[in-house]
């Protein structure tokens, strides 16, 4: 029994995490700027977030569920904090839901652990089978959600009956008189079971066999406080959910965790009054017949009441998310990438708002390089994996951007600007492929940490010196792109030139080295990597300067860029 169990929460876990990674990597490439959109729109009044949120919990009868895909959409970037949280707030709503299922129909919740087996089929089917790219990520996300689940059903199974142990009924009962007791017991209860919807219907199933007795007010007095520490113990899935995800998915799960918490503290002093509202508002006479719909009825006052109280107080709520999850100590906080696309119709303004998103893309880029060599310097891996996450950034906003001067190309624009647009791509690709350099930097950096090979003090002094270089370069053509300065583009060429005769010279100084015995060829090998990725990094950079120097224009470009 204690090995199913021990096994069954272990490796169900294991699947859990899997299919959310799958699901959150699927997500991010299947979603495109529409679908972001539409996120967006719909979740950027707080009232229609939250009904959002609590239509597709009812749909699914799951707030695991729903709080799991909030979560994998923040981690993707598809959603923000903010919009998060009142689709969050939605969600406990939704999931009452059950309890209604349970008191008034009778019928067995809707279990999407039941389907699957069927969704891995077709997600894996989708991405094996079709050629469409499109498909293949719907397949991605329909496989991770299956999986996802798939492991959730394995921890429910390890489980299985527990609820309805007699030690456990036993246990509810002597609760009555004790609201601190039924709220740990049901914390712990939903924690185990994986599902708060399954923990209050066997409170429904328990007070409707007449276990707590006909006594109305004894039921509710155990059924509330046990509602409210299962809706703390249901968040333990967001929880797990967001084990390896980013920040702000990491403040989403928490956000839910805050909100019941805190919404269980305030129901936990007035659990004499809810009872008695609820019994008030209740058609239906106090017995033992119609206890489980009366705690239907205690479920969703105290949701409805906690969603009035919270919506208002959104702000307040993600401040104090954001206080208890923070930046970690020496890593800089990246902004989200922000362009209006109401300023489209200005064309002039809304030129301008990308080139300032396109500064800031080239700070992320100088700072994706400069942690990769000094990572490979120092051994540092901890910047290496930063390079990782800065280097996504710049794709973000390589996306962005385009997308945005895309839409600008169709609006009736100036000459000037029409031809200012394609030039301004290729500033914002070359900008891309300085990030891709940077990663390949930190991953010949990782090969020399794994392998413990080192450098001599020469080698190490001449990638100071090629450091040297490339920032100082880079911090000209940034001068140069905020401020359309020629002469800071012009600069940045000598700083190119330069970095074309260090690899010259760097190259045969190293290949002296080797047959000196002073590094063996692997370390050689890393050696001349990183020389030839700067150098290419100096070409990107190239490409921009002139790009300025010509007024942005191609006939005002000398040469053609390099690639």
């Amino acid at each position: 029994m204690i090995k199913d169990i021990i096994f069954g929460t272990i490796g169900g876990l294991g699947l859990f995490l899997f299919g959310m990674g799958l699901m959150s990597e699927g997500l991010k490439k299947a979603a495109g700027q529409k679908l972001k959109n539409i996120l967006g729109s719909m979740t950027r009044n707080r009232i229609l977030g939250c009904l959002v949120g609590a239509g597709t919990t009812s749909l699914v009868q799951s707030s695991s569920a729903t709080t799991v895909m909030v979560v994998g959409f923040v981690n993707a970037g598809l959603l923000t904090l903010a919009q998060a949280i009142p689709v969050i707030i939605g969600t406990n709503i939704g999931t009452t839901a059950t309890a209604w299922l349970v008191s008034i129909s009778g019928i067995e919740a809707f279990k999407i652990t039941s389907y699957s087996l069927p969704t891995i089929a077709v997600g894996f089917a989708m991405q094996m089978l079709s050629k469409k790219q499109t498909v293949k990520n719907a397949g991605q996300i329909l496989l991770g959600f299956g999986i996802l689940f798939i492991g959730i059903g394995f921890m429910k199974d390890a489980f299985a009956g527990f609820e309805q142990n007699p030690h456990v009924q036993q246990l509810l009962i002597k609760t009555a008189d004790n609201p601190l007791l039924a709220i740990l017991a049901g914390v712990l209860i939903t924690m185990v079971i994986q599902s708060s919807s399954a923990a209050v219907a066997s409170i429904q199933l328990l007070a409707a066999g007449g276990a707590f007795g006909t006594d109305w007010n004894v039921a509710l007095n155990i059924a509330i406080p046990f509602i409210l520490g299962s809706n703390i113990g249901t968040t333990i899935t967001a929880q797990l959910a967001a084990i390896g995800t980013n920040i702000n998915a990491r403040r989403a799960a928490w956000a839910h965790s805050v909100f019941n918490i805190i919404g269980a503290f305030i129901c936990f002093w007035f659990i004499g009054v809810i009872s008695k509202a609820v019994f008030a508002i209740s058609p239906w006479p106090g017995s033992d017949n119609t206890i489980a719909a009366i705690i239907a009825i205690a479920h969703s006052s105290i949701k409805i009441f906690e969603a009035v109280v919270f919506l208002p107080t959104t702000g307040w709520l993600e401040k104090i998310v954001l206080w208890l999850i923070k930046e970690p100590p020496g890593q800089r906080k990246i902004e989200p990438v922000v362009l209006e696309y109401r300023l489209l119709d200005t064309p002039e303004i809304a030129l301008e708002q990308a080139q300032r998103e396109i500064v800031r893309m080239a700070k992320y880029a100088r700072e994706a390089v400069g942690l990769a060599i000094s990572g490979l310097l120092n051994n540092n891996s901890s910047r290496l994996q930063h390079v990782r996450k800065t280097e996504d950034l710049t794709d973000t906003f390589q996306y962005e951007i385009t997308a945005y001067l895309a839409a600008l190309s169709q609006r009736q624009i100036s000459e000037h600007t029409s031809i200012e647009l394609p030039v301004l791509l290729h500033t914002v690709n070359d900008l891309e492929r300085v990030g891709d350099h940077a990663v390949n930097i930190a991953e010949i950096a990782e090969r020399k940490i794994q392998q413990n090979f080192f450098f001599s003090e020469s080698a190490r002094s001449e990638i100071r010196a090629l450091r040297k270089q490339e920032n100082e370069m880079f911090g000209r053509i940034i001068k140069a792109l905020e401020t359309g300065d020629v002469a800071s583009a012009q600069a940045a060429l000598t700083n190119e030139n330069a970095l074309n005769k260090m690899q010259i010279d760097y190259r045969r100084s190293h290949v002296q080295r080797m047959t000196d015995g002073q590094c063996n060829a692997t370390a050689g090998l890393i050696f001349i990597d990183l020389v030839d990725n700067v150098e290419k990094i100096g070409d990107h950079l190239t490409n921009i300067a002139q790009a300025v120097i010509g007024g942005l224009q191609w006939d005002g470009i000398d040469e053609k860029p390099r690639y």
